[in-house]
Parts: structure tokens; C-alpha cells; sequence
């Protein structure tokens, strides 16, 4: 009696999207966690970034202060300028994360984050995360001196977590971007150089020091291709009580998830570079 045909082998079930998501997720997290380690044994970095806003709050905003017409609206000088130098600081802080890529090519770590399963857009999104908690502590830190100088801070739990959106949203951006050149320069001596020379101009080529409508024409186009203006923007309307968005709250976070989106791209794919 002939036997019966084997039975086709059972054909494996593919992952559906929302355990795929679910992965994705696990490895951005598995990769900010891994990079948080670095700032709890490193916890003096917080404390020595701190003085720079200081000393713009409490040096330049006292004296700038006097100069009429620099804040907007009814807004007093100094609740005009808290915004601009929260973002100013979660900018300088970001705009050097990229020389730990270089650090992490020297020590041979960035072979073992590239030999793993995670795709690189997930290692530059979760480096990015990592950014922003150095960001958040900035945050923190101004409003602290912020009510101590007697800024008038809007403490209402909505505006508070729009905030912090739009300083994790600043501190990726600006991260990423540090990773891209770091990607390019690949050595620590270079990195430095560009990033100061890239730090001065996205700062005041703002509208963290001084409102839109002072600036002259060719100044004013710049600003509105400067993620920073955006954030700013967004910053100033919910940090400060009675604050208004000259772009609109929407279009802010907008503009910065949308050119993270973009820089995330860029960097996924020149980030394995980095090891050649």
C-alpha cells in the first residue's frame, strides 16, 4: 500500500506590524539607555554646563535689559530672553553629543553597535533620546533660575509638557546633526572647530536674543530656515505666562519634527561610516 504524501512543512508566519513597532521601539530604548549610563557616571558635565546660562541670564539679560524695544509685545526683557537661553543652552549641549561617536569608534564600540540586529536609524533615534535627557536637565536648571530672578513662569502642567516636547524635539535635532558631522570629520580635533564655528551663527542667526521684527531683511530670511527659531518660538509661547507664537504652535513642532525626520535619515546612513 503506498504511504501518504508527506504533509508540506507549515509555512512561518511573518511578524505583523505591531511586533515589528514593538522591536523597533525595544532597540531605540536598549540604545538611549545604554548612552543615559555615560551621563550618570559622568554627573559633573550637568553641573559645568549649567554656569553657561547663568551668565547670559544673570550677566547679559540685566545689562540688555536696559536697551529698549528689544523684547515683543508687553513682554519684559528678561521673559523675552529665558526662552532663548533654555534653547541656547540644549543647543550647545547637543551640538557637541557627536564627539562620543568618535570616542565610541577610538574605544571599538561602534563595531559592536553596528554588528547588531538594530537597524541604524534606530541607533541614531536612540542616541538622539539620550541627547535630550541632557537637555531636560537644562531645562530644569533655568526654570529654577528663572524663578529667582522673577521671570514670569507658566508652571500650568500643559504648557510644562509642551515644553519638554519641545526641548527633546531640540536636543535630537540638534544631536543628530552633531552625528552627521562627526561622520564626516571623524576626528575630535575637527569636530571641535566646526562645532564652535556652527553653534555661534545658529544662535543668532535667531530669535533668541532679540524678537524677528529687529532683525534686517537678509537676517530675518535666515531665521526662518533656523530650526532654533522654531523652538525658540514654541519655547517663548509656553514657558512664559501671557507668551505668544509669531509662527504658531503647530507649525513650530512642525518644522523641527520634520527636519529630525530628515537628519535622522541622512545620518542612518552615513553613521556606518563612521567605522572605515
Amino acid at each position: 500500500m503506498p504511504s501518504a504524501p508527506a504533509a508540506p512543512p507549515a509555512s512561518t508566519a511573518e511578524p505583523g506590524f505591531g511586533r515589528l513597532a514593538a522591536d523597533y521601539v525595544s532597540q531605540v530604548l536598549a540604545v538611549a539607555g545604554a548612552e543615559a549610563q555615560k551621563l550618570r557616571h559622568d554627573p559633573m558635565e550637568i553641573g559645568t554646563r549649567a554656569i553657561q546660562p547663568v551668565l547670559w541670564l544673570l550677566l547679559f539679560g540685566q545689562v540688555m535689559a536696559r536697551v529698549r524695544g528689544l523684547a515683543s509685545g508687553d513682554m519684559n526683557y528678561m521673559d523675552f530672553l529665558a526662552a532663548g537661553i533654555l534653547a541656547q543652552s540644549v543647543l550647545f549641549v547637543a551640538i557637541f553629543y557627536g564627539i562620543s561617536a568618535i570616542w565610541e569608534r577610538d574605544l571599538g564600540v561602534l563595531h559592536r553597535y553596528l554588528v547588531s540586529p538594530a537597524p541604524r536609524s534606530a541607533l541614531v533615534i536612540g542616541k538622539g533620546i539620550s541627547a535630550s535627557l541632557r537637555g531636560l536637565f537644562q531645562a530644569v536648571f533655568v526654570y529654577l533660575l528663572a524663578l529667582v530672578i522673577g521671570v514670569h513662569t507658566d508652571f500650568a502642567p500643559l504648557a510644562v509638557l509642551g515644553v519638554l516636547l519641545f526641548i527633546a524635539l531640540g536636543s535630537m535635532l540638534f544631536s543628530t546633526l552633531s552625528l552627521i558631522i562627526a561622520c564626516i570629520v571623524k576626528t575630535r580635533e575637527r569636530f571641535m572647530g566646526i562645532g564652535q564655528v556652527l553653534t555661534m551663527p545658529i544662535f543668532f542667526a535667531s530669535n533668541a536674543i532679540y524678537p524677528l521684527a529687529m532683525m534686517p531683511a537678509w537676517l530675518k530670511a535666515v531665521s526662518s530656515v533656523n530650526p532654533l527659531t522654531y523652538e525658540v518660538d514654541g519655547l517663548r509661547a509656553l514657558m512664559i505666562q501671557g507668551g505668544t507664537s509669531v509662527y504658531g504652535l503647530p507649525l513650530d513642532l512642525a518644522v523641527l519634527a520634520g527636519v529630525f525626520a530628515v537628519l535622522v535619515m541622512i545620518a542612518a546612513r552615513m553613521y556606518p561610516r563612521m567605522a572605515v
